[in-house]
């Protein structure tokens, strides 16, 4: 069955210009999208892709709709950020066909006694919780996932397969952990001596606040002494690295392959783009956005737009530029010396 327009503007808002009877199947990209589809302009770039989509409404802002509305025949829903709306449409035509697991606890999951499982949980087949857990209503937690001892799962948090969850650790409401994602790892702690490296006890645990999302092959660990916390809203894509007791303020998000070592404070509503790195024990800031692949090395107490690369070039180009930047430092001394050489001949004709 579809979905009316009227339902949707109903449920989240925004003004349409159209029927409120025409009814969509679900939403596709403009390009993609036919008669039965929703679709969503969120770049003034393509525009003309819009005006020619086949979708049977679009969702535009204001400025956009001005435009579209000249040449596109169908329905538009307008809003102020036709993105997030795309995002809550898309939630909600999942949510209409996912298949939800029945609450209770698979027979070959191994469930300690003292575990605390909600009634509306569902616990899925070869699944491990232990000792003193805690988990809460409407937590899903599916095949093969390992909760550790005493560890505690928020209300409506979802652990998608195999995602590991060690002793001690808790995450919030809303939570999302993928596959492969492990929290509450030991953190990387040796002390050396003669040339032997010795273990430091990592006895902190990892906290992650509530609607915190975990990409799948992410790994948080765990702090040495205090904890790691992740706070409220932060969102962690695939394969990243957090170190032992690392701070990242609510509402921060880090694109793939990101890496943070131990001990770094990173504020709030910062980003990171794919593959960045933060040295650690340095301070970031709230409203910080680093660009992909840039290396972190000294703390940033302003927020701005920050970037650490070179440019990429044809790899002789890069060569060159390299063995330039090797001789930056005898060309300053040189430069210096010219200068002061210069300074010492005209001197005395300026006595003159």
């Amino acid at each position: 069955m579809g979905t009316r327009l009227g339902d949707l503007v109903e449920r989240f808002g925004g003004q349409l210009v159209g029927d409120p009877d025409l009814e969509v199947q679900g939403i596709a990209p403009l390009d993609g999208a036919g008669a039965s589809h929703i679709s969503f302009l969120s770049n003034s770039k393509l525009r003309a892709l819009a005006a020619q989509s086949g979708a049977a409404a679009l969702i535009v802002s204001p400025l956009d709709d001005a435009t579209v509305a000249t040449t596109y025949a169908g329905a538009r829903i307008v809003t102020t950020n036709p993105y997030a709306y795309f995002a809550r449409v898309a939630q909600y035509f999942v949510a209409l066909e996912e298949v939800v697991p029945p609450p209770g606890i698979h027979p070959s999951a191994v469930v300690h006694e003292t575990a605390r499982i909600a009634p509306t949980a569902h616990i899925g087949p070869n699944a491990t919780i232990e000792e003193g857990a805690v988990i809460d209503a409407g937590v899903r937690i599916d095949a093969g996932c390992f909760v550790g001892r005493e560890a505690e799962i928020g209300a409506d948090t979802h652990l998608f397969a195999n995602v590991t969850f060690h002793a001690r650790c808790k995450i919030g409401k809303r939570g999302i952990l993928h596959s492969g994602a492990v929290i509450g790892t030991d953190g990387f702690g040796f002390a050396r001596e003669n040339g032997v490296y010795i273990k430091i006890p990592q006895t902190g645990r990892v906290l992650l606040g509530d609607d915190v999302d975990v990409g799948a092959n992410t790994t948080i660990d765990r702090g040495a002494l205090d904890d790691t916390i992740i706070e409220d809203g932060v969102k962690l894509d695939n394969q990243i690295q957090i170190g032992h007791n690392c701070r990242i303020g609510a509402n921060t998000a880090m694109a793939g392959c990101v890496g943070v070592a131990g001990s770094a404070k990173i504020g709030k509503n910062c980003t990171f783009g794919g593959a960045a790195m933060v040295l650690g024990h340095l301070e970031i800031a709230d409203n910080v956005h680093i660009s992909s692949g840039s290396m972190v090395s000294r703390s940033v107490l302003e927020p701005g737009q920050y970037t650490g690369f070179y440019p990429l070039a044809k790899n002789a180009e890069w060569e060159k530029s390299a063995a330039i930047v090797r001789n930056l430092s005898s060309l300053r001394e040189k430069m210096r010396s010219l200068e002061k050489q210069i300074k010492q001949l005209t001197e005395p004709s300026e006595q003159k």
